[in-house]
């Protein structure tokens, strides 16, 4: 099995804060905005996470690799990241489904990662000062050029990188079961597990370049239209705005997670803004202000819907507040007054994470049934 190799490498930030550790992957320069990532397990899923795109994800969990990596967790093709930053790599993964390790894993897709690094004290930098860009070198960088790119490198505000994430042709998963409804879900780096929950529910699911013009859409004549997660700014996203607006005033349901969130909000007014450090993880409390309920959440967004103290959303008075964050109070999930529209900040398909709120593409069934007038189906 793989061994985890000895050469050395270092992570620079772009306050010239360095961390010293120990290659892990392919052997390179990465480059991106480093941010730290909660949860325990799911490290595959996280590394296949379209929303993590130009990023260096640091694994606060000092562990990781110990149960291999296998086809089945992979959240799209290829891993996503810019870069990975972990403790320590597991020297030897074991797992009945496992077919590679972690280490090999990296290296097949080119993906430059570092271990051996002090995640808990580079953790505490960034909650304190901020995530900011950094750069992962394992191939003998030194540390005054490495800085100059890092500082040339473009910082995450006003970055658009969900169209280029997006997939190129249309493709469709079909429903498992009955075929109740026909949802149209826009990719702007949706993870796998989100269109086949859609499945199981009886959804034929099309998955369409972020991009499609609204005829296009409207000639398809969809149930439902769910806008997925993605990475980058909101605020330099301006495809689906229009088709989101159109289906929502023809009383089409309209789901939005993540990144499908944010641009729900903007289109009905809302403004978006920069999180400090973000929130990524497995184990972040949400309060489902309705039923005063609180959902344990997988999350990882580094932007989020400006809100006020009570459930209004500033300069969208059509939109309400339906859920908040109880780490530091910011809106988790809107609706529209009058229109078959919600959507949530955090991943509700929870992989990795709780299955606290999977219930909400339930209620996107039952939206999709209440307008169309479909009867239940029966158990």
């Amino acid at each position: 099995m793989a061994q985890v190799t000895t050469s050395p490498a270092y992570l620079l930030l772009e306050d010239g804060r360095r961390f010293e550790g120990v290659a892990l992957g392919s052997r390179g320069t990465a480059l991106g905005e480093v941010v730290f990532n909660t949860a325990m397990t799911g490290y595959q899923e996280v590394l296949t996470d379209p929303s993590y795109t130009g990023q260096l994800v640091t694994m606060t969990y000092p562990l990781m690799g110990n149960y291999g990596v296998n086809p089945e967790d992979r959240e799209s093709r290829s891993p996503a990241v810019a870069g990975f930053i972990v403790r320590e790599a597991a020297r030897r993964h074991s797992n009945w489904r496992a077919t590679g390790s972690l280490e090999s894993y990296l290296e097949e897709y080119g993906i430059v990662g570092i271990t051996e690094v002090d995640t808990r004290a580079l953790t505490l930098h960034i909650r304190d000062r901020g995530a900011m860009r950094g750069g992962i070198a394992s191939d003998g960088t030194p540390e005054g050029v490495l800085l100059e790119q890092i500082h040339a490198h473009p910082t995450m505000e006003g970055l658009e990188l969900a169209c280029g994430v997006s997939t190129n042709e249309a493709y469709t998963l079909p429903a498992v079961g009955h075929e109740a409804f026909r949802v149209v879900a826009f990719d702007f780096g949706v993870k796998a597990h989100s269109p086949r929950l859609l499945a199981e529910r009886g959804c034929r699911v099309t998955v369409l370049p972020a991009e499609t013009p609204l005829d296009q859409v409207l000639n398809m004549d969809p149930d439902g239209l769910f806008i997925s997660n993605g990475p980058g700014d909101p605020a330099a996203v301006d495809a689906a705005i229009e088709v989101i607006r159109a289906l929502a005033e023809r009383r089409v349901p309209v789901f939005g997670i993540c990144l499908g969130h944010q641009l729900i909000a903007r289109t009905f007014g809302a403004r978006t803004f920069k999180l400090p450090f973000g929130h990524h993880g497995a184990n972040h409390p949400v309060k489902h202000l309705d039923r005063g309920t609180v959902e344990i959440t997988s999350q990882n967004h580094g932007f989020a819907v400006e809100g006020a103290d009570d459930e209004s959303v500033p300069g969208a008075p059509d939109l309400r507040v339906t859920h908040r964050n109880l780490y530091d109070g910011t809106v988790e999930g809107i609706e529209h007054r009058t229109l078959p529209v919600f959507s949530v900040q955090y991943h509700p398909e929870s992989a990795p994470g709780p299955h606290d709120s999977r219930y909400l593409f339930d209620e996107f069934i039952e939206r999709m049934r209440l307008e169309r007038g479909v009867a239940a189906a029966t158990p």
